[in-house]
């Protein structure tokens, strides 16, 4: 039952992906919005109060487009195909984290439901979220860096861009060029991440379900598990977003021999963000965000309840 747990799972969480992955990208590339890149000082981009500067001096603001505009943009200077660069890190990211994540919930959920009641409390759902997260992230760092990198490689200049060829590719020359310890930069962030994602998605997700069948709002079926997992989706999207953010442009900054990174970590990042965009900047690509965690939500579960409806007797 342990095993049929992680194959279910596995499966659902690798079509989810795959068939959002272009809201996906259309959310880092977002994220990445109004970051410094290059040799640009960050400082530069700061407000005037707030970088000291005369009141009358004034500091260009980079327009800041929507989730529509940044995928046309995409398909214009990149190509339709564009959209599923770095699909395959997707399918590596989803094999090991998600499946990870999906068949320790299984388990752990299997272990504490109360036989006699058939329930399980909501802060035990919690709990087992956070555990199952955070294994799960931690299993699947080298795919979550290589995708963000394959996602947001097309924003940068030509001459800047990493160019990597598929998932295996890029851990490779991660490997070579920065050390085998960059396959877990930003590895603090995605189990982080992860931990909140999970107790926060799977959590609620059972937790709607269960309320829906305990009230008869709706019977056990497509209309409950849609229902279910939107909501799960919306409260997964509102609890992680500023972290995602951060993970974003901690895992895709370039850091070359000799010079000091963009960032110290994950709490220079927050700060740098926010002084120099605002604390609003926290929640940049929310919409794309919601928008891919409802479907990737509502086809994960969908599709998980039919997996598990084809695979009960086995």
């Amino acid at each position: 039952m342990g095993v049929k747990g992680f194959v279910e799972g596995g499966i659902a969480s690798i079509i989810a992906g795959c068939s959002t992955h272009p809201l996906d990208l259309i959310k880092v590339r977002m994220q990445l919005q109004g970051e410094a890149s290059g040799t640009v000082n960050p400082v530069q981009t700061l407000r005037p109060a707030l970088a000291f500067h005369p009141s009358n001096a004034h500091v260009p603001v980079a327009p800041r487009v929507g989730p529509i505009s940044v995928g046309v943009r995409i398909i214009q200077q990149e190509g339709v195909a564009a959209l599923y660069s770095g699909v395959s890190a997707t399918v590596l990211r989803q094999t090991l984290y998600s499946t990870t994540r999906m068949g320790l919930y299984d388990m752990l959920k299997t272990k504490w439901t109360d036989p006699d009641t058939n329930n399980m409390p909501l802060g035990k759902k919690i709990v087992a979220g956070l555990i199952a997260g955070g294994i799960g992230a931690a299993v699947g760092n080298p795919a979550d860096v290589a995708m963000v990198r394959m996602q947001a490689d097309g924003r940068l200049p030509s001459a800047q861009r990493r160019n990597y060829k598929s998932v295996v590719d890029a851990i490779t020359q991660m490997c070579k060029s920065e050390g085998v310890t960059s396959l877990w930069r930003g590895s603090s962030l995605t189990v982080n991440r992860a931990m909140l994602v999970t107790a926060s998605q799977l959590a609620s997700y059972d937790e709607f379900k269960e309320m829906i069948l305990r009230k008869d709002i709706m019977k056990d079926g497509l209309g409950t598990h849609v229902t279910a997992s939107f909501a799960a989706g919306f409260v997964a999207a509102v609890v992680t977003n500023p972290v995602d953010v951060i993970k974003t442009r901690v895992m895709n900054m370039k850091v070359e021999p000799g010079k000091a990174p963009p960032y110290r970590g994950a709490l220079d990042c927050a700060m740098t963000t926010i002084k120099a965009e605002g604390p609003m900047a926290l929640y940049k690509g929310f919409i794309p965000t919601i928008s891919r965690q409802g479907p990737f939500t509502i086809v994960l579960f969908v599709t998980l309840e039919q997996v598990r409806k084809l695979l009960k007797d086995f």
